[in-house]
């Protein structure tokens, strides 16, 4: 039976090789390539920015930030509405074009910088033919994949910088020349290993901004111990990695008599000072992220992801 769908993005992918048929964390065919098509999309509008800049054009910081939340909403679990996924790419499309209109020769870009659409029906047909396994030499595939997962976790850690207003025009200008090199058909293995390894380079810098975010903002770090029980009063869960979201939790719900759990994956955020100030910052309920099903459904309360 012909795939109706690729994806190996996480671990725990069908038979360890990747899900072809359904998600094994639940997405659907069509959304699964909805997530193809905005990647594409995006390395079509990397293209577009990339070539602008070696001509001396500045890219707005809206720009930057457009490309990294496209990013940031297909990383594993992220976004699920598919009704997101259309948004999205009318608008990278929408973006790119007034982009293309300020350069004189479009010869050298290309298809995914070229192409355009106008109904819901051409996305769903592009979308089975730009995934994965479009690029039929496997090793080339490999790496090819390795970068763009290394620039989904970088722009995981660049969103959460710019929620709190740290940002850095060279490390989005890396993103988007390398989601651009994704597409030349012309590069080595070795210049493809060589850019692996700058996606790293980079990586460690956006994993420095935004530790300076942090700290910027709620302090550095302290040995801290956490109360792992539970009180009597109503409580509000909260997980994931956003640490502003955190914070307007607990300035709304201070003196509310409603107290805020960590789970998992917020768990660090005890550690900062500036949250030390909240009375109702009372603990950590649970434990690792993949046991968040029967953890959420046992809170008995509210749930919130970041």
């Amino acid at each position: 039976m012909e795939n109706v769908m690729f994806c190996y993005q996480c671990q725990e992918t069908a038979g360890c090789t990747g899900c072809t048929k359904f998600g094994v964390c639940g997405k659907s065919p069509e959304l699964s390539n909805m997530q193809d098509l905005l990647i594409y999309v995006t390395k079509g509008l990397s293209a577009v920015t990339t070539t602008l800049r070696a001509q001396g054009v500045k890219i707005p910081a809206e720009i930057n930030h457009y490309v990294t939340i496209n990013l940031f909403t297909t990383i594993t679990n992220a976004n699920f509405d598919d009704e997101i996924f259309y948004q999205r790419v009318f608008e990278t499309l929408r973006i790119k074009n007034n982009l293309l209109n300020k350069l004189s020769d479009k010869a050298s870009l290309p298809e995914a910088a070229l192409w355009d659409a106008n109904t819901r029906d051409e996305l769903a047909a592009k979308s089975t033919i730009v995934g994965i396994l479009n690029t039929e030499n496997e090793d080339i595939r490999s790496l090819r994949e390795l970068i763009t997962y290394g620039l989904k976790g970088l722009a995981a850690y660049m969103k959460h910088a710019n929620e709190l207003k740290y940002d850095s025009e060279d490390i989005s200008a890396f993103m988007q020349k390398a989601l651009n090199a994704t597409l030349n058909d012309g590069l080595s293995i070795d210049e493809l290993i060589a850019l692996t390894l700058e996606t790293g380079k980079y990586g460690v810098d956006g994993m420095a901004l935004l530790d300076s975010a942090n700290t910027g903002t709620y302090g550095n770090p302290e040995i801290t111990k956490v109360n792992i029980g539970v009180g009597a009063r109503p409580g509000i869960l909260v997980s994931g990695h956003d640490l502003k979201d955190l914070e307007q939790l607990l300035e709304q719900s201070k003196d509310s008599g409603v107290d805020i759990y960590t789970h998992s994956e917020m768990l660090p955020a005890h550690y900062y000072p500036e949250f030390k100030k909240y009375d109702n910052f009372v603990g950590n309920y649970g434990n690792a992220w993949w046991k968040q099903k029967e953890e959420f459904a046992s809170f008995n309360g509210p749930i919130l992801m970041t």
